[in-house]
């Protein structure tokens, strides 16, 4: 059985991981990034949640028409995207459809 540490270390890495992995964002998470990952893993946001919002985010920027936007520069930027997806989640396998979007996006 997992102790509490275990777990939180398990969700900050695969938050950061999957982070970390999208176009336009930082090859390596800050520390506060680290610290808001944690955060959100005591406030019991489902990892689930963040990686969906994390995705839709990039979609919406990277699949947008228009000039390209800046790169993102911290974990902070997703979080009004997290609070929509606790407020009405999308429907089953939309997260999954993205990610399989943004796969020829990723660096």
């Amino acid at each position: 059985m997992k102790r509490p540490a275990d777990q939180e270390r398990v969700y900050v890495e695969a938050a950061l991981e999957t982070y970390n992995s999208l176009p336009g964002t930082p090859d390596r998470p800050s520390r506060q990034d680290r610290r808001l990952a944690r955060d959100l893993c005591r406030q019991g946001v489902p990892l689930r949640t963040v990686r969906t919002a994390l995705l839709l985010a990039t979609a919406r920027r990277t699949l947008r028409s228009g000039p390209p936007l800046p790169p993102v520069r911290t974990l902070h930027y997703f979080l009004p995207v997290i609070e929509e997806v606790l407020g009405q989640p999308p429907e089953p396998g939309y997260a999954e459809y993205l990610a399989a979007k943004l796969k020829t996006f990723a660096s």
